[in-house]
């Protein structure tokens, strides 16, 4: 999977090919099944968990001490969980890390910007790997989750990156079936026991649920038209209708004006973009370096001098969100973006 999403090279448009007996549309991965783990006097868990994840079977025997997190997404679910002391480092980073995660981050060697090597993962000697994006964990990622297996090391991939989707095409997958926020509350649940404190996962899993009912409480936008801009401004890449993009426009009731694709990221050219002239442009605000237009202020200024785009009623009257880019992804922060989304709507009027 691209660096947080569309970021995709001719070796990983292979890799996805050859990986989907590994984690396609064909194997199921819900929150979790099989084992149960034994519980402590402190009522968390503490014993062996086992559980099916993307095609995979999964055992950890104990809870891991020395994780990496090869994903954004991945790392701040276990630094959220209070796992900061129990994580010996993360990778492929987009955005600054969630705000009030910032103190325990900092005490987590971050081993790349981008994937580390395979080398480098061992190096920091993990007892258990996770990742958000099935190309991470495939050829022309870090490793395949058989390599990791094979040296006696778990790994665990995000459920919202294999279930209902189908990656063995080019591109960044296609959704057979929408994205919902009870994947990523399953994978947080599934992390949670993994690591032997369920109990945390289930106050994490209910303080997001709080957040999206607060965020659309009351609110109705009367269907007004969005568009998911990701990045790149030559080849721009805009949200398809069922990802992480789908569930911020289905709990919001409002309209992504490219909907009519199951693709999760495709590319669009500007004339079809114009064409379908949006009530607001959502973008995001990357502090990677790796296409054009990485930044919302980049994007902005190619928007409003661009002499397809500078017309469009959205860049007119200047109805932008900025979001970070893993509020667009299928994690944590997708919350983030429903709340942010709901905000910047009744700023610019759309409700009714």
């Amino acid at each position: 999977m691209p660096f947080a999403h569309p970021v995709r090279s001719a070796v990983l448009l292979v890799a996805g090919a050859v990986l989907v007996a590994g984690c396609g549309a064909g194997g199921p991965a819900g929150p979790s099944g099989g084992k149960g783990p034994a519980t402590g006097g402190s009522g968390e868990a503490a014993g062996p968990v086992a559980l099916d994840n993307c095609g995979q079977r999964v055992e950890v025997p104990t809870p891991p001490r020395r994780a990496v997190a090869l994903d954004q997404g991945s790392a701040e679910i276990l630094l959220s969980l209070g796992l900061a002391d129990r994580m010996v480092g993360t990778a492929t980073w987009t955005d600054p890390v969630l705000k009030g995660l910032e103190k325990a981050n900092a005490g987590v060697p971050r081993l790349a910007e981008r994937y580390p090597s395979f080398e480098k993962v061992l190096d920091a000697e993990p007892d258990f790997v996770s990742a958000s994006f099935l190309y991470t964990l495939g050829e022309g990622g870090v490793a395949t989750r058989e390599r990791f297996a094979k040296l006696g090391v778990p790994t665990y991939l995000s459920p919202a990156d294999c279930v209902g989707k189908d990656n063995s095409g080019d591109g960044d997958g296609v959704r057979t079936t929408p994205l919902t926020m009870d994947t990523v509350y399953g994978e947080v649940r599934d992390l949670a026991r993994i690591f032997g404190v369920p109990e945390r996962g289930e106050k994490l899993v209910g303080e997001l649920r709080a957040r999206v009912d607060k965020a659309k409480a009351g609110a109705d936008f009367g269907g007004a038209s969005v568009l998911y801009w990701f990045s790149d401004s030559q080849g721009p890449y805009m949200a398809g209708c069922c990802g992480a993009p789908g569930i911020v426009s289905g709990v919001l009731g409002v309209k992504n004006v490219f909907d009519d694709t199951k693709e999760e990221w495709p590319q669009i050219n500007w004339e079809t973009v114009a064409d379908r002239d949006p009530d607001v442009l959502v973008i995001a605000d990357l502090t990677r370096k790796a296409q054009s237009a990485e930044s919302a202020a980049k994007k902005i200024e190619f928007l409003e001098s661009h002499p397809v785009t500078r017309n469009m009623t959205a860049v007119r009257k200047k109805r932008y969100v900025t979001l970070s880019g893993q509020a667009m992804n299928p994690t944590i922060r997708t919350v983030e973006g429903i709340e942010q989304l709901a905000a910047a709507l009744r700023t610019h009027g759309l409700t009714r």
